[in-house]
């Protein structure tokens, strides 16, 4: 959020997950009924893209970004006034950076999660994680029209 947004326009959700393939689902169904939640239905375009964004990082931080005893941290930030969705996922291996492939072996099951992204994503990227500790974040932005507005904090 930057200081000219007013807190009242943006959703958040956070959460921490096991670094396991349920974990992944779960994360991924817990990022749709957020949307749903939030003025995005399920079914909709919106929906379908950062449900699928989610699924791929998430499913990318437990499978290359998995240390043994640790977990995944789950984003997802949604501006109404922008009418934009960032869905973060953070893994405490930062030596192993996102790479995309120019071209995934045509017989492999592997490779193209962030072609996906990149494909689907109006921006995403990678950064150092935001704590100092151990790391990375990759991010991703796309459109979402139908965002609400949160209800005001009484």
């Amino acid at each position: 959020m930057t200081a000219t947004q007013s807190p009242l326009t943006v959703h958040r959700f956070a959460m921490r997950f096991s670094s396991t393939p349920r974990g992944a689902r779960l994360a991924r169904r817990m990022c749709g009924h957020r949307l749903d939640t939030w003025g995005v239905p399920y079914g909709s375009d919106a929906h379908d893209v950062v449900s699928l964004v989610a699924a791929e990082l998430c499913a990318n931080a437990v499978r290359h970004g998995h240390v043994a005893g640790r977990d995944f941290h789950l984003l997802l930030t949604a501006d109404a006034a922008t009418g934009t969705v960032r869905v973060e996922v953070t893994d405490t291996r930062g030596e192993r950076l996102p790479a995309l492939l120019s071209q995934p072996p045509a017989d492999g099951e592997d490779g193209r999660g962030l072609l996906l992204v990149a494909a689907l994503a109006d921006r995403w990227g990678c950064c150092p994680r935001d704590s100092g500790g151990p790391g990375k974040t990759v991010w991703a932005e796309c459109a979402a029209p139908g965002l609400i507005s949160p209800p005001p904090i009484p």
